[in-house]
């Protein structure tokens, strides 16, 4: 049986959220394919065991991020500064006191959202109409029609589309997806080159019942080249009653067990911070290596490699399908903001053709 539809998204990350959002707006239903059993793609906010949301994707943003400050006014929801008052440290090797300094007042603000990152899709997914999302379902090929596309899954759920737009990592679909017909050669050997921002990137976050670290002047912020955490930033939360840290762990500690990771972590933080930081009431981290985000290993040379690539600006099958990850995006690509951009230019085409056709 196929499942007729106008539009479909592959991807219930920002990107798709936001183009399934700014489609209903002009009242367009789409529906979204997600092969995760959750949404938010790598934006994902937990509760610790004091209820504070703590970052293991996405979390920061700037003024320079004009599309995405719209996106989150338009949805009634707040920003606030990263804090960062106070001492900072920069370890340069384990042997030696850590260097003391103060991070100076910026311009441009670093901002976090009330509540958490993953109130941003959260909020957009609530826009939607409750049927047009379906999880846990992974599109396993895209064959053209004369004038639409199909959708196979592993569900064995056939979706057939107008209109299809890939809100997948490049180099994800490269691997999962089959085209019918191929797409073209230059497009397929440039799939496995567009880096996935964040792959391989482990976040950790802790959460106290105290910021201990304000109460002695410093800032929570530490970069290091010598123990098992490279950066580490304050987490409190915006009332200021809820406490934490978040950061990344150096690429090795991928191959240790996460138990492992976080006795190393709290070793680092006690001899740095004092023993106030060997009791956190919770410990989470994430190694950003699942099938949602990487499949293999990337072959990357720089960061932000091909992304934005024009390549990825064209539609296929006869202007049926689109491509729109946040690596898709000419600007800012791989982060929050190009996701929002990659979804309003994949938006305004779609509108385009609607145009044309009346």
């Amino acid at each position: 049986m196929i499942d007729n539809q106008r539009i479909v998204i592959i991807g219930g990350g920002l990107s798709g959220l936001t183009l399934a959002y700014l489609l209903s707006k002009r009242n367009i239903n789409a529906i979204i394919l997600e092969a995760s059993a959750r949404l938010g793609g790598r934006i994902q906010t937990v509760k610790g065991k004091l209820q504070t949301p703590l970052e293991l994707g996405a979390t920061w943003f700037s003024d320079m991020h004009p599309n995405l400050l719209s996106l989150i006014r338009e949805l009634g929801l707040q920003k606030y500064p990263q804090f960062s008052k106070g001492i900072s440290l920069f370890q340069t090797n384990s042997f030696e006191p850590p260097q003391k300094f103060f991070a100076p007042e910026t311009e441009m603000s670093s901002y976090r959202l009330v509540g958490g990152t993953q109130m941003l899709t959260d909020t957009l997914a609530q826009k939607l109409p409750s049927d047009a999302i379906l999880r846990n379902t992974t599109v396993t090929a895209i064959k053209e029609k004369e004038t639409s596309v199909l959708i196979e899954t592993d569900t064995d759920r056939i979706f057939e589309g107008d209109k299809v737009i890939v809100c997948l990592p490049p180099q994800l679909i490269s691997n999962n997806i089959i085209f019918s017909p191929q797409l073209p050669g230059a497009f397929n050997n440039l799939l496995p080159t567009v880096q996935t921002w964040m792959a391989g990137s482990i976040k950790f976050t802790l959460e106290y019942d105290q910021p201990f670290w304000r109460n002695d002047g410093y800032s929570g912020m530490l970069y290091s080249h010598a123990g098992i955490i490279t950066e580490m930033y304050d987490h409190t939360s915006f009332e200021e009653d809820k406490f934490g840290f978040t950061g990344f762990l150096n690429g090795g500690a991928a191959a240790y067990l996460q138990e492992v990771r976080k006795e190393l972590v709290l070793r680092q933080l006690g001899d740095l911070i004092g023993e106030k930081a060997l009791n956190p009431t919770a410990y989470f981290d994430k190694v950003w290596t699942n099938e949602f985000i990487l499949a293999g290993n990337q072959i990357i040379q720089h960061p932000h490699q091909d992304n934005g690539h024009p390549l990825l600006q064209q539609s296929y099958m006869n202007g049926n399908l689109y491509f729109a990850a946040t690596e898709t995006a000419t600007q800012y690509p791989g982060y929050m903001e190009g996701a929002v951009i990659a979804a309003r230019s994949v938006f305004e085409k779609l509108m385009e053709g609607t145009r044309k056709r009346f």
